[in-house]
């Protein structure tokens, strides 16, 4: 299949909000060893790129500068080495970055196929999030059935896949949300209890229960120490970012005495190779959940590649409700 030289990308002009995104044209790059050439369909809209935009998420070495961290399309070019996925199958793949662009490379351990039943549209929701819950909530937090499991912001993309993944896999799932209506998609997901933060505080509702066997969270700042509070005994607190700050103050006591655990991880700087075992553990336990339709994102918005900007608008906003993409083409 024929590839052309140049394609349209979305690229940082200089660090800042979101109006210094901008189209150009861009070589198409070229697979290495090991890696695979998607034409992309749609692409993700994630946290990090804004982050990245900002100047506070620097790409990984020999990664793209473009941001974009997952997508969906056509495998148009194979490099050295690869024999799976085929040339002209249909994917879905984690991205070092560059996913703000028609075309974009990435270890080919790093896709996977298109869920049966499923669109590119909603395929390309899947990778960030989906890394991201699987690796620290069921590898490092260790999730089980019939556990207590509390998520922070649980209308934002990761929250509305660890809600389902939770609840598909057995957990009795708790999410926190700012508004009555981020509440009730909460509850629609699967959540047995959703907490509105403005008005509620979640400590005492999981102490109520017992305490959470596991949180996701993703505020930092005043809520390490709490979530702390909140933890039943032996639970497991894993933290995946800090939009509160990554400070606190912490009783260490605590933790020794009721068996803490605190961890937590960043997806983007870790190896290849750990990527490509997340993926795996994806394919066995969460891509049959998403063929069955048990588990599926949810879409909050879409917009042109060219409007990165305004998809940006959106998401800093907080108003949506699941996750952001953008069309290709």
């Amino acid at each position: 299949m024929t590839v052309p030289s140049e394609m349209r990308a979305i690229e940082i002009s200089s660090p800042g909000g979101p109006d210094v995104l901008r189209e150009v044209r861009r070589p198409v790059p070229v697979p290495g060893a090991g890696e695979v050439l998607i034409r992309l369909a749609w692409a993700g809209v994630n946290r990090p790129d804004a982050l990245q935009r900002a100047g506070a998420y620097a790409p990984p070495p020999g990664a793209s500068d473009l941001p974009g961290l997952e997508g969906a399309g056509e495998v148009v070019a194979l490099g050295a080495g690869v024999s799976e996925p085929a040339l002209g199958e249909q994917v879905c793949a984690l991205l070092p970055g560059g996913g703000y662009a028609e075309y974009a490379t990435t270890p080919a351990a790093h896709t996977l196929p298109v869920p049966k039943g499923m669109d590119l549209r909603a395929a390309a929701c899947l990778p960030e999030t989906f890394f991201t819950v699987w690796s620290n909530v069921f590898m490092r937090g260790r999730l089980r059935a019939g556990e207590r499991f509390l998520v922070h912001g649980g209308t934002s993309g990761i929250g509305t896949t660890a809600i389902q993944l939770a609840n598909a896999l057995g957990a009795r799932v708790f999410a926190t949300a700012g508004s009555p209506e981020k509440c009730a998609a909460c509850l629609s997901l699967g959540a047995e209890r959703a907490i509105n933060y403005r008005k509620e505080d979640f400590v005492p509702v999981l102490q109520a229960e017992g305490g959470a066997d596991v949180i996701l969270d993703m505020v930092g700042g005043d809520y390490i120490a709490r979530n702390v509070r909140a933890l039943a005994e032996d639970g497991r607190l894993v933290q995946i970012a800090f939009l509160s700050g990554p400070k606190a103050e912490l009783n260490f006591a605590r933790l020794m005495m009721r068996r803490l655990t605190i961890t937590g991880s960043t997806l983007r700087p870790q190896s290849d190779q750990a990527k490509a075992g997340i993926a795996e553990e994806l394919r066995g336990a969460v891509w049959p959940l998403l063929a069955s339709g048990r588990v599926a994102p949810v879409i909050d918005s879409e917009f042109p590649l060219a409007d990165a900007a305004r998809a940006h608008e959106r998401m800093e906003s907080s108003a949506h409700i699941g996750k952001i993409v953008l069309n290709v083409g």
